[in-house]
């Protein structure tokens, strides 16, 4: 295994550039732990958004002033190559995928994790960069679409930013749970978003998706661009509206309709929740990827070396799903 491994350190908050690729000693996994040779993991939106320190409030749990775990990364894939004397869930050669959640350090060439955590054996018919994806955006949408908005079949779902990694899982979610589906994406994505199964698809840059003549039981803001006054007139009668992406303005909407009105501002901390409940929610996705009804879209594979060229591509805003590096 080594004496040392390769990960990726941030000491202050800011852009790319604040990136740098360090040297860490190897540590044998404590009683519990499981030690990954990983294989691929993700780059997102998200990720992008803690190296930056964004939102700012987001600091208390990262750190004041810069972040308090210098590694980076959350979401990974690999083989096991080595366990604790106690481990009993997992074996040396399994393959795995999981979230190393406020611990940090996926974006390397091992990590620790305990076995009572985000992790799950990976199926063989999930390649490892897919399952690398699979703690951020599709456990993420699933997490909105089922257990925060309930949606049911029959309901009209508008997803703003279809084409992202949240939004692209977001569309065949919904269709999987049998809601009318309206997206909105730039024209260069119409035929990707169509393709994942939304029955209408808007262009926002010449029509904004909130004015349209239709109505919606559930407006899903993968991107944070709108805000729930904004979305309310386009929300019908008991209404939910979403968005992973928390500010103070979204959590005032949250506390006040909570109390008033029949049109809802919802919020989750999905990546925060229990161990068991990321585990039992990837279990779903798995089952809907096995039944043909979820494919996590992939767009761009780095090397570990260009992380930082693959931070910059995030921060365009021109994706198309899925980043990975391996």
């Amino acid at each position: 295994m080594g004496t040392t491994f390769n990960a990726w350190n941030v000491s202050r908050y800011g852009g790319p550039e604040v990136l740098r690729s360090v040297s860490c000693p190897v540590h044998s996994p404590a009683a519990r732990e499981v030690l990954v040779r990983i294989r691929a993991s993700a780059v997102s939106r998200a990720d992008s958004m803690m190296r930056a320190g964004q939102p700012k409030f987001a600091r208390l749990f990262l750190g004041l002033s810069r972040p308090r775990n210098g590694l980076v990364g959350t979401c990974f894939s690999g083989d096991v190559v080595a366990v604790g004397d106690e481990v009993t869930s997992f074996h040396v050669g399994d393959a795995v995928f999981g979230e190393a959640g406020l611990q940090f350090g996926a974006n390397a060439t091992q990590i620790c994790v305990d076995e009572t955590g985000s992790l799950l054996k990976k199926p063989e018919t999930i390649s490892y960069e897919e399952a690398a994806t699979l703690f951020d955006g599709a456990m993420t949408s699933w997490h909105f679409l089922t257990r925060v908005a309930q949606v049911q079949p029959g309901e009209t779902v508008l997803i703003l930013g279809g084409s992202g990694s949240l939004g692209t899982a977001a569309v065949q979610f919904a269709k999987a749970l049998g809601a009318n589906v309206t997206a909105s994406a730039s024209a260069r994505n119409f035929e990707l978003v169509k393709s994942l199964g939304a029955d209408q698809v808007v262009d926002y840059v010449s029509h904004d998706p909130l004015k349209a003549s239709s109505a919606y039981d559930v407006v899903f803001d993968t991107l944070g661009v709108s805000s729930f006054r904004s979305a309310k007139p386009a929300l019908n009668r008991g209404g939910r509206y979403l968005s992973p992406v928390l500010g103070l303005t979204l959590l005032s909407d949250m506390l006040l309709t909570a109390a008033f009105g029949r049109k809802k501002a919802k919020f989750a901390a999905a990546g925060m929740s229990k161990p068991e409940v990321h585990r039992a929610e990837l279990s779903e996705v798995i089952a809907l990827m096995a039944s043909n009804k979820f494919s996590p879209v992939m767009d761009r594979t780095y090397p570990l070396a260009d992380l930082v060229e693959a931070h910059r591509y995030v921060e365009t805003g021109r994706k198309r799903g899925n980043v990975v590096v391996v």
